[in-house]
């Protein structure tokens, strides 16, 4: 018997809920799972333990030598799973811990992704946060070590960092519990629709968006249903190998497919591409 899906999702989110499990991530009476990512030594899991207290546990991703930690917290009456992805400085799958990051976010597709990012280097830390609201638009920055930032003299103007990244950002010195009770308000607010938001993308010239307007078809009928089609096409176009791979061993093929009957995968195209 498959798991019921979390009760804050309703049926169309079961596909989605099958994502996670193939991830070997059990949502059962959650009703909502948040994404915590960050460059390494960003304070990302002294976020994650501030929040999660002694509700947590740890395993390794499926197939993975990697760990992972899992945790929950409750605010207004729901109940939250957080997923510590490892720390990354980018998504361009150059090693295994992007990878994961990469795929949890593109494929689990999480009710909400928060991005911690460090406010005493800020500007080391933005690639990766371009990078997340490139995949999805339910995003939330935590501008983590403002402590630190406040004794260095450093002066970061989030509500300007806001308008520019079209997401919110929430000020945080999570050492200190500063900011946690805003960051868990404000994560519910872009789950249950309260919080709009307009994320910054790249705007490409006209041969980058004429190609990437004729490859998304392709990749949208090999594999019905992928996730961002727009995004997978943009990161063949840059030349990532790996996505490539993925795309023709079928990789792809098996994450994007993780909720659909079996008949269904077995009418699905291969994809093979070449990209120069």
């Amino acid at each position: 018997m498959a798991p019921k899906p979390p009760s804050g999702h309703h049926c169309e989110s079961c596909a989605l809920h099958a994502h996670l499990v193939q991830m070997g991530i059990q949502v059962d009476d959650w009703d909502y799972v948040v994404g915590l990512a960050g460059n390494p030594n960003v304070g990302k899991s002294t976020v994650f333990n501030a929040l999660t207290g002694l509700k947590q546990h740890t395993g390794n991703w499926p197939g993975k030598t990697v760990v992972r930690a899992e945790g929950g917290f409750e605010f207004n009456g729901k109940r939250y799973k957080i997923i510590d992805l490892p720390g990354t400085y980018s998504l361009l799958s150059a090693s295994v811990d992007e990878e994961i990051a990469r795929d949890f976010i593109l494929f689990g597709k999480p009710d909400c992704t928060v991005v911690v990012v460090d406010a005493t280097v800020l500007e080391r830390n933005l690639n990766l946060v371009l990078q997340v609201l490139e995949i999805t638009d339910r995003v939330v920055v935590c501008l983590n070590l403002m402590d630190e930032a406040r004794r260095k003299g450093i002066d970061v103007d989030h509500r300007a960092l806001a308008r520019d990244l079209g997401v919110p950002v929430v000020p945080t010195a999570a050492r200190l519990g500063e900011g946690l009770g805003l960051l868990m308000r404000t994560v519910a607010e872009i789950i249950e629709g309260q919080t709009q938001t307009t994320p910054h993308r790249i705007t490409g010239n006209p041969d980058l968006n004429r190609a990437v307007a004729e490859l998304v078809p392709l990749l949208e009928a090999a594999y019905p249903g992928l996730p961002n089609a727009r995004w997978v096409a943009m990161r063949l176009l840059d030349g990532d190998y790996r996505i490539r791979q993925a795309l023709e061993s079928g990789e792809l093929l098996r994450l994007a497919g993780a909720g659909q009957s079996p008949e269904r995968k077995a009418e699905e195209p291969a994809l093979s591409l070449e990209v120069t």
